[in-house]
């Protein structure tokens, strides 16, 4: 009883929060969710294998959003970059079902640490695969609908991270099939920041974002303000315990031209 009304509480929770994202995010075309779908991110939502500290950061993440944001259906082919312990890929991996398949991949700068947490995901859900590799290199057995970074595009833009991003871009676009998506996550500079702060403060300004992706010839498709704050004047590092946690965000959609 118990489950059933965690489930049923969720699916509402959903539906509600999927209509607050509509009306919040600028978007070529109308995103239609269908009940079926709409019923299998309530269950990733509610997947008893997500670990408990991931659940508690629900409520400034925005789980429910953020699914509808990117589009994500049954039986696609998603690729989560460099996922970390995995909070956006286990969702990824209950919304695309079993007939789905998301790949988890980890960049060669951080294989030695974040190798254990793919496999981790891998074991934990037979639709996800570890892939290892450089970004400027990054490919899959078969072309992708979605291509996700969650809070990393930054960190790939500094410096001592070696990536030339660019390439990186160029890769994406490779990797997606004709009117695939491209969804970043990450935390927003002050106005003229620009890329300048990414290695101190751990931000990037979305104009700064959007120019970088579509100089890879993808063309802006939608943003969202549902992990913006208006109150994060964008000062502080976001590691910083003032803001951890709640720094003010940009959610940029880029499509790959049919």
């Amino acid at each position: 009883m118990l489950k059933s009304t965690l489930l049923a509480v969720s699916a509402l929770a959903l539906l509600a929060a999927t209509s607050a994202c509509a009306s919040q995010t600028t978007a070529v075309d109308p995103d239609e969710r269908s009940s079926a779908v709409v019923q299998d991110y309530a269950l990733a939502i509610a997947d008893p294998l997500r670990p408990a500290t991931e659940v508690a950061r629900d409520p400034l993440r925005k789980p429910a959003e953020m699914l509808a944001f990117a589009r994500i259906d049954g039986g696609e082919r998603i690729a989560d970059v460099r996922p970390e312990e995995g909070y956006f890929s286990r969702l990824f991996a209950r919304a695309v079902g079993p007939e789905g398949r998301v790949y988890a991949f980890v960049p060669n700068q951080t294989a030695a640490r974040e190798n254990a947490f793919g496999d981790t995901l891998a074991t934990d859900y037979p639709n996800v695969t570890r892939v290892t590799g450089a970004l400027e290199d990054l490919s899959f057995p078969e072309p992708l609908d979605v291509v996700f970074m969650g809070q990393e595009y930054h960190d790939f833009v500094i410096d001592r991270f070696g990536v030339d991003v660019a390439k990186m871009n160029a890769a994406v676009f490779a990797a997606l099939k004709p009117g695939g998506l491209y969804v970043i996550l990450d935390h927003e500079a002050a106005p003229g920041a620009g890329t300048s702060v990414v290695g101190t403060l751990h931000r990037i300004e979305a104009s700064s974002v959007r120019a970088q992706v579509e100089a890879a010839g993808f063309i802006f498709d939608g943003e969202t303000d549902v992990v913006r704050n208006p109150e994060d004047d964008r000062s502080l590092s976001v590691f910083d315990e003032a803001i951890r946690g709640r720094s003010d965000q940009f959610v940029l959609r880029f499509r790959k031209p049919n």
